[in-house]
């Protein structure tokens, strides 16, 4: 699969970025997947309900499916973050993951950089990072940048980067 990280510090705008991706790239034809990587404790369940009582309970999986959705919950005995490639694996094959977070995982990734957080630049000094994506381009970004609106630009930029072919006069990628 085909895997670009989408990275930057919190509320750079990582999230805000890929929801304008996915719909560029469906139209495009693409089959796009995102993985997401929170620090902190999340449940997706709702207390109550009988897949939560389930795990509560003590099983290793929960699976709840309906003729709309599946959600697979794994519980994690020893918290420790899986790796990018471990939860990869797990997941069907598309033609573009974009992986949210996961900044100093050895995949390429595209930062997302707000000037008034205040925050350093994570191109600099990590390698993987491919371009950069924000609100006003810092003097010391050598890596292509594009402008947090620019998402033609962007799209077109990611299918060339990882090989998809095309551009955004493309309708059909595959």
């Amino acid at each position: 699969m085909n895997v670009l990280g989408v990275a930057g510090w919190s509320g750079s705008g990582k999230t805000s970025l890929i929801i304008r991706l996915i719909p560029e790239f469906k139209r495009r034809g693409v089959a796009v997947s995102t993985v997401k990587h929170a620090h902190h404790r999340f449940d997706i369940d709702q207390p109550g309900k009988d897949s939560y009582r389930h795990r509560e309970a003590g099983a290793h999986e929960v699976l709840v499916s309906s003729g709309q959705r599946w959600a697979l919950m794994h519980e994690v005995a020893d918290d420790q973050d899986w790796s990018l490639d471990t939860l990869l694996a797990r997941m069907a094959p598309v033609d573009l993951v974009l992986a949210e977070g996961f900044k100093f995982g050895a995949h390429r990734k595209i930062e997302v950089h707000r000037s008034d957080l205040g925050k350093p630049l994570l191109c600099d000094s990590n390698p993987g990072f491919v371009a950069a994506v924000g609100d006003r381009q810092p003097d010391a970004v050598t890596l292509p940048w594009f402008d947090r609106d620019d998402i033609v630009g962007l799209a077109d930029f990611i299918s060339e980067e990882i090989g998809l072919g095309g551009n955004s006069s493309n309708t059909t990628l595959r």
